[in-house]
């Protein structure tokens, strides 16, 4: 395999992964429609700042310790898992709190959401989740060309699927941000939120109950 065929193979496994829906897919569709824009942008910069940072985990060896360890690995999973059971739980307790009032009124949400939390959302979310380092160890030794060292190697293929997660995001973000416009004032941010919590609840539950591999 040469250089070239390896980063093209890896790139189209990362692109079948990162256009399958999922967490990180909810995550920025619910930032998007019931924040804003912005606020969807700053989500994705945290998600693909937690990739990044499996990927260096895994390139310099840090993921493979915590996948040999499993009690490390176990750890992380029941913390990953009750952080995103406990961050869905909270969405859907608010969408239920909330009180309906008259036709055409906006749900609550901040007119100026701070973008930091947006950030750390993601970031934590996708930090929390160790199957993404394990997913790093298993599949960054597969492309390695004889002759290219495994760290920089394993650190430009995070850096390729961070790239293609910015893109795919951004796209959602823009593509949801125009349906906002069209959506405000009805009941759909409030059932984009519990749809959201029940895959954050589902994963979570998943994640915890999923036997290592």
């Amino acid at each position: 395999m040469t250089f070239p065929e390896a980063v093209l193979q890896f790139a189209l496994v990362a692109g079948l992964l990162t256009i399958i829906p999922g967490l990180d897919t909810a995550l920025v569709l619910r930032s998007t429609l019931a924040r804003s824009r912005a606020y969807g942008l700053a989500t994705t910069a945290g998600i693909q700042v937690g990739t990044l940072i499996w990927g260096v985990a895994a390139a310099t060896g840090a993921a493979a310790l915590l996948a040999a360890s499993q009690s490390a690995y176990r750890v992380l999973t029941i913390l990953g898992a009750a952080y995103m059971v406990w961050m869905g739980a909270s969405m859907l307790w608010k969408t239920f709190r909330r009180q309906d009032g008259a036709p055409g009124v906006a749900p609550d949400v901040p007119s100026s959401p701070k973008l930091h939390r947006g950030l750390t959302l993601g970031l934590a979310t996708n930090l929390m989740n160790p199957k993404v380092g394990v997913f790093y160890i298993a599949m960054i030794p597969q492309f390695v060309p004889d002759g290219v060292s495994p760290l920089w190697m394993g650190l430009l293929l995070a850096a390729v699927h961070c790239a293609m997660g910015t893109a795919w995001s951004c796209s959602l973000v823009l593509g949801s941000g125009f349906f906002k416009d069209r959506l405000a004032g009805s009941a759909a941010v409030r059932w984009t939120d519990r749809i959201t919590g029940g895959v954050l609840i589902a994963f979570g539950a998943r994640l915890a109950l999923t036997p290592r591999a």
